[in-house]
């Protein structure tokens, strides 16, 4: 998100605020700092990155699947797959569109006199935006209901299911994304002149398009925050009970670690763009759809914010990758798997071991 830039539109296409064009003023102050925060290779680099570490995520998480057959671990593994699946996608789908420009170095307005474009990139920047924070909050709801409500069900979700809700959060995302198309909003395009996303302008339709949006993803992180932490007070609690659940608990401290992590990386990737997007809103409400252009710095600081965001693609894979049980036991000897009391015993039937190890 966020990716590469453009040139700044000629005042002509500026003045057209009844389209995606003409929210930031182009001719003020661009030069100053088109080799600092609008610099294209800066995106570009870090967006090759990201592609790059998801897929390297995506590879392991296949791979481990494919050795899994505990359910409770299996369902996790595919929301984590719909994760970086989305990451990846968002990342791929945004590079699609803007490093070509650098090639080709086409005029948007040209190119895009009717929008359609634009309102794609934006399209995609809410959806691939508002999907991992979703997830996020999916995923910590099943595990808080995995750990502090074990007997609420009788089996875990399966790999339907968990598929079957990973569709879900990516149906409601795309609703989210297509409020603007039908009549909610607008997408436009944002200082420098590479991306388009949501309209910070005061008319009604944007501030409660912008609101709705900052809003649902700022309690999806809060929701988030809430059922990480109860599931590990609960998981310290219960963690050295009993020593036949020490295997089933070293899983479930894996799954909670790459959980907390993904949860601490949105937190600080997302939170100051939602929390700017919810103040400028507000702050903007008293002119009445009277203003025309944001001003400079808020263009400013909604591109700083955007490039935060886009650490949140690269970074979550790699949550992943580095805290696996293999990389934890090594960094925490006490997480090894502990011998059974059983060990001794390999000819046991093998109906009478499970029955005894049974949680």
């Amino acid at each position: 998100m966020g990716w590469g830039d453009m040139e700044p539109l000629n005042s002509s296409v500026a003045s057209r605020s009844d389209t995606c064009f003409g929210v930031f003023n182009a001719s003020k102050g661009h030069n100053t700092t088109q080799t600092s925060i609008t610099s294209p290779w800066f995106s570009t680099a870090f967006g090759l990155i990201g592609l790059c570490s998801n897929l390297f995520a995506l590879c392991v998480l296949l791979s481990s699947s494919r050795k899994l057959s505990s359910r409770s671990r299996s369902s996790f593994l595919i929301f984590l797959c719909g994760l970086v699946v989305t990451d990846f996608t968002g990342l791929l789908v945004t590079a699609s569109v803007i490093i070509p420009y650098h090639f080709i170095k086409f005029t948007w307005a040209k190119v895009d006199p009717s929008c359609h474009l634009c309102n794609f990139l934006g399209f995609s920047m809410v959806f691939f935006g508002q999907c991992p924070l979703l997830l996020g909050a999916t995923m910590a709801g099943e595990r808080f209901f995995g750990i502090n409500r074990p007997f609420s069900r009788s089996t875990s979700i399966s790999k339907r299911r968990a598929w079957s809700i990973v569709g879900l959060v990516w149906g409601f995302s795309c609703l989210l994304g297509l409020l603007p198309v039908l009549g909610l909003g607008r997408y436009t395009l944002q200082y420098p002149g590479s991306w388009c996303f949501l309209t910070l302008l005061p008319d009604t339709g944007n501030v409660v398009f912008c609101l709705l949006f900052a809003l649902l993803g700022i309690f999806s992180v809060l929701l988030s925050f809430v059922l990480n932490t109860v599931s590990v007070v609960t998981l310290c609690r219960v963690y050295h009970d009993r020593e036949s659940v020490q295997r089933r608990r070293d899983s479930e401290v894996e799954m909670m670690v790459q959980l907390v992590g993904i949860m601490i990386i949105a937190t600080i990737c997302w939170m100051p763009l939602l929390i700017f997007i919810v103040q400028t809103a507000l702050q903007q409400l008293p002119a009445r759809g009277q203003m025309q252009l944001l001003p400079t710095q808020t263009q400013k600081m909604l591109l700083i914010y955007i490039r935060m965001v886009t650490w949140n693609q690269i970074l979550d894979p790699w949550v992943y990758i580095l805290c696996r049980r293999a990389v934890l036991q090594r960094i925490h000897p006490g997480l090894r798997p502990r011998a059974s009391v059983l060990a001794p015993y390999p000819t046991l039937n093998p109906s009478l071991r499970r029955k005894l190890t049974a949680d």
